[in-house]
């Protein structure tokens, strides 16, 4: 059982739906006493109407053993017969036996109705909370993860997980009353033919039990291929100019084909043990069908069981045998869902590195200062050993001032910033905003104080305006068209097609690198936040791009308190200071001017880019 316990988690989501749960029960119950009761109307009057028991003279005492309860149905309805006559006994019967059928029918119906909400409203939540963990989940965690295996699994994996559900759903409520109602008229028929069905249960059981240890390790290796399958899709889609830029096409397509081969030989050891479970059950079925023909075909013919209760017998026997089967269906299903939910709950399941205080306080102004004291972070290796990033940082920047962060690629720039906001918290040190530390400031707030723009603008196949209030509906078009002016944005705007509801593509892909850069910079002009990131804002346009991009960064600092990491010096010689880092230290710090004749690093760096 320890096999299914991710997805025995998943059921944990039935508590949910008590009402639905309970109306599956009761019409599955009704569906199985009308299909019952319709084999009962047949079995004793065709009985009689070929006249293969004797009728007694006499009313037979009710009792409720097999055989005298048969007997005094067997003279009811011989006086039914005498009474109404033959025909008419018939049509009644058939009448009856139709109204079974039509009701169990319908209520078998009702059952699956019921069960609907329940499947899909379980995946619905399993949808709704992995997509809230991964909204709340440390920048960390994308950043060792590929990011196709992670929409794999909330794809393919919760699919697997759905039709395990549902298989699941089927047989664990309806089967089982199925099973406990025939399993039940089969001992009151005839006992000793029962046991010989018990005994070749174990060895099903057996069977069935391996056959699914191996679907489930075949199924975990199925889906974690398929996660790499869509990893390298993606990766294709994202760099497919590099790719046609360095003739890599053939070999993509084979590096492709490789891992496609790879799913496709899991996929197929995965149906084969899949589709074994039926047949198996299926013969071994047929093999307890033909012992119980031989063993009940012995009584009958030695007069201690009745023709037509041993006809009877076979019939419900054979109705046993697909709820069986449904059963050993669902369980190899099971094995293989929780090979998929044992994957997306490894997402459920990660650390929330970045916690919140229980007492956070919310910060709802920036007053006096940001202060790094003793900062130093490292995050943990593939090989699980601890990888330092920066070391021993002190920093002080006071309101309204521009800070510059300056250095090598590697140095440490961008994790330093990232701190700041949270999305990552420093192994030793803290950071404090007007001399509260960040693990005591709740989040959110601490975040609203701050605009963010970087190097890769992160915009959304929506409108322009919607992409600048990004989903705010606080703010008015006058305030929108406001920002985008002081972003240097809202001439090209204007030439748009459709202005501000022009839809931009994924990604902003029908705009310029430069124009993609001013409207992330009206969503943070938009925002209007005391504290200002740019990182390495214009490092990827060309220069008449930078040029406009620069001036719509000029007007959106002023006034604020900023960080500016640069890789083009020229960008940040009005900086109040410089601070140079070098291997996750603070090297040097200063004023352009100080650093420029200073003969270190940043005059170093300026040499390299012509500066002058």
């Amino acid at each position: 059982m320890k096999s299914l316990q991710p997805i025995m988690r998943v059921f944990r989501y039935l508590r949910f739906f008590k009402k639905e749960i309970a109306l599956n029960l009761v019409f599955n119950l009704l569906h199985v006493f009308f299909n019952l009761f319709s084999f009962v109307l047949i079995i004793p009057f065709a009985e009689l109407l070929f006249g293969l028991t004797p009728v007694a003279d006499t009313c037979p005492e009710l009792g409720w053993d097999q055989h005298s309860l048969t007997q005094w149905a067997l003279w009811h309805l011989y006086q039914y017969r005498e009474s109404l006559g033959l025909w008419r006994c018939l049509l009644i019967v058939a009448g009856g036996y139709l109204t079974c059928s039509l009701l169990s029918n319908l209520f078998r119906y009702l059952g699956m109705h019921y069960l609907s909400p329940i499947r899909n409203g379980i995946i619905e939540r399993l949808r709704n909370d992995i997509y809230h963990k991964i909204t709340i989940l440390p920048v960390s965690f994308f950043t060792t993860g590929r990011r196709g295996d992670i929409m794999s699994r909330m794809s393919n994996d919760l699919v697997d997980v759905e039709w395990s559900v549902v298989c699941t759903l089927q047989s664990l409520i309806k089967d089982p009353i199925n099973i406990i109602v025939f399993c039940a008229t089969l001992i009151y028929i005839s006992p000793l033919l029962f046991l010989l069905f018990l005994a070749i249960l174990p060895l099903t059981v057996f069977l069935i039990a391996r056959v699914g240890q191996s679907l489930k390790k075949s199924s975990a290796r199925g889906q974690q291929r398929l996660g790499d399958l869509f990893a390298t899709l993606e990766e294709s889609i994202d760099g497919f100019r590099a790719i046609k830029a360095f003739n890599r096409e053939a070999e993509q397509t084979r590096h492709f084909g490789e891992i496609n081969r790879q799913y496709s030989r899991t996929m197929v050891r995965v149906a084969s043990r899949r589709e074994l479970s039926g047949p198996l059950s299926e013969v071994l079925g047929t093999l307890g069908l033909v012992a119980i023909l031989i063993v009940g075909g012995w009584f009958v013919i030695s007069g201690r069981l009745q023709s037509s209760v041993f006809i009877f017998f076979v019939i419900i026997f054979a109705r046993l045998i697909p709820p069986v089967q449904s059963i050993v269906k669902s369980y190899s299903s099971l094995q293989k869902g929780s090979a998929s939910a044992a994957r997306f709950f490894n997402i459920l399941d990660a650390d929330e590195t970045i916690i919140e205080a229980p007492d956070a306080v919310v910060i709802d102004r920036f007053e006096r200062a940001i202060e790094y004291r003793n900062v130093s972070f490292g995050y943990e290796g593939a090989d699980g050993v601890a990888v330092p990033v920066l070391r021993n940082i002190n920093l002080n920047i006071e309101r309204g001032r521009t800070v510059a962060v300056v250095g090598p690629s590697g140095a440490g720039k961008t994790t330093l910033v990232d701190l700041l906001p949270r999305f990552y918290d420093c192994t030793e040190g803290e950071i404090l905003v007007d001399g509260l530390p960040l693990r005591r400031a709740n989040i959110n707030s601490l975040r609203a104080l701050m605009g963010i723009v970087t190097q890769s603008c992160i915009l959304f196949n929506d409108t322009v305006a919607n992409n600048i209030a990004f989903g705010q509906s606080c703010y008015s078009m006058d305030e929108v068209r406001r920002a985008a002016r002081i972003a240097g944005a809202d001439e090209f705007i204007s030439a748009l097609p459709e202005g501000y509801q022009t839809v931009i593509g994924d990604r902003g892909i029908t705009l310029s690198g430069g124009q993609r850069q001013r409207l992330s910079i009206a969503r943070a002009v938009l925002r209007n936040p005391p504290i200002l990131i740019l990182d390495e804002a214009t490092s990827a346009l060309d220069s008449e791009s930078e040029h406009a991009v620069h001036e719509a960064l000029e007007s959106l600092m002023r006034g604020r308190t900023s960080i500016v990491i640069a890789h083009r010096l020229s960008t940040i010689a009005k900086a109040d200071e410089i601070v140079v880092l070098k291997n996750g230290e603070i090297v040097e710090r200063g004023t352009h001017s100080e650093l420029a004749i200073s003969g270190g690093t940043y005059s170093k760096l300026l040499e390299m880019q012509s500066f002058n």
